[in-house]
């Protein structure tokens, strides 16, 4: 059997990564895609109080378990499923449950932090940054946390000052080189995004061939 394509969307906290790979989902059959997202898998944190826990910086990349994503995303290139873990932003940990994923021929890897990651990188076929302007990005990051995070405006504002802006600066922002496709204010640039599906799936019809 043929490896699947593994592509990697990464970009800055609500830049637009989601939207772009909900584009190339979109563009190709259901049946054989899916979408692995790095949010998944950050650290299992059940040994820390919750005190200790709501102080974790997740936007540092040691706050991702990227030797097991690594080793489910290597298990899905090998054609086998995997027990995805879901992680619950409220109490800042891992569920109990887990999400069974099956193989599919494509592969998307989607988060801030995969690019960063050498032996990440070294797995994927195409890797993709999505540009966005910070002010547009920390409106994102706000409307989501509050929303869907259960967090408060000063608690978001806080945390995108003392650690998001900082983490971007440091690690984010740098891995932009290793990208083989940047698209420009990601979620809006709807010229961009389908110059860019429509080249994803030259890439993939050139490697199914």
């Amino acid at each position: 059997m043929n490896r699947p394509i593994l592509i990697g969307i990464s970009g800055g906290t609500g830049s637009g990564k989601t939207t772009v790979a909900r584009a190339i989902f979109a563009s190709l059959p259901e049946s054989n895609i899916t979408i692995i997202a790095q949010d998944s898998y950050y650290k299992e944190q059940s040994s820390l109080s919750f005190e200790e826990r709501v102080k974790t910086n997740y936007d540092h990349p040691l706050a991702f378990d990227n030797d097991l994503l690594k080793k489910q995303l290597i298990k899905l290139l090998d054609h086998e499923q995997i027990e995805m873990p879901v992680y619950n932003f409220s109490i800042h940990n891992r569920s109990n449950e887990t999400i069974t994923v099956f193989p599919k021929d494509i592969i998307i890897l989607e988060g801030i932090m995969i690019l960063e990651d050498e032996s990440l990188r070294n797995l994927m076929d195409i890797k993709i940054f999505v540009d966005t302007d910070p002010d547009v990005r920390i409106i994102r990051r706000i409307v989501r946390d509050i929303n869907e995070r259960g967090r408060t405006l000063e608690s978001v504002i806080d945390q995108y000052l003392n650690t998001v802006k900082p983490a971007h600066e440091q690690f984010i922002e740098p891995s932009k080189k290793f990208a083989d496709i940047i698209i420009p204010e990601g979620g809006y640039n709807k010229v961009a995004i389908d110059i860019m599906v429509a080249k994803v799936q030259s890439i993939i019809k050139e490697k199914m061939d």
